[in-house]
């Protein structure tokens, strides 16, 4: 138990170490999210590699017996960890994001290292605080971010720091493993303030939902 508290004190150290106050939160509401290139894996980007693997033959027919989004791509249980995710890529520089800057839906910088890297999804169901590893590539991703083309999928947008690294990214199917799951509360707590824009409002609805489903099911147990 001492083990598992510290690893999952070093692992919070290492990704939320440059967090911003609540005063600073904005929308990011990236409609057009790049979509350039198709399944490819080992792309290379100058400075970087996007070498990724080839999802296991397991995973890929496990994810057959699923429900599906409007991508065809199959939406997981929670305890289901390893799955088959659609990808796509993002950066600020895009026309709908531009504005905002490198930064993320949660108020603080968008994080593009050797270690650690920002992600946006659908935060009903990628919670803001999601950690994840995508298979082939050593680099940590956290869901800090979100997209109005997210919402309702089980789609994960990487983020990219230019155009041309976003196009290297493409569109591509990965073996995705969470690390770590982030906090729905959170993520209500974020949401709740930004309900006007109706991405958002369907997020926190699907969040009400989940949680008052799993209130109920364990008042009836």
């Amino acid at each position: 138990m001492t083990f598992r508290l510290a690893s999952a004190a070093a692992l919070a150290a290492l990704l939320f170490s440059s967090c911003a106050s609540d005063s600073d939160l904005k929308v990011l509401s990236k409609s057009n999210i790049g979509r350039y290139g198709s399944s490819t894996y080992g792309a290379t980007a100058q400075g970087g590699a996007y070498s990724t693997a080839e999802p296991s033959a397991a995973v890929v027919q496990g994810a057959a017996g699923h429900a599906k989004d409007k991508h065809g791509m199959p939406f997981y249980k929670a305890s289901e960890r390893t799955r088959l995710v659609r990808t796509t890529a993002y950066t600020q520089s895009e026309s709908d994001h531009i504005e905002y800057g490198a930064m993320n839906a949660a108020g603080t910088p968008l994080r593009y290292t050797d270690r650690v890297r920002s992600a946006a999804a659908d935060w009903a169901v990628y919670p803001l605080g999601t950690v994840f590893r995508i298979k082939g590539m050593s680099q940590l991703f956290v869901v800090d971010d979100y997209g109005s083309a997210l919402t309702g999928t089980g789609t994960v947008d990487i983020y990219t720091p230019s155009k041309d690294y976003m196009g290297l990214w493409g569109r591509r199917n990965v073996e995705m493993t969470v690390v770590q799951w982030g906090s729905y509360a959170r993520s209500a707590e974020v949401l709740s303030k930004r309900t006007q824009f109706p991405h958002c409002a369907q997020m926190y609805a699907a969040i009400n939902r989940m949680t008052a489903g799993q209130t109920a099911s364990t008042a009836s147990r």
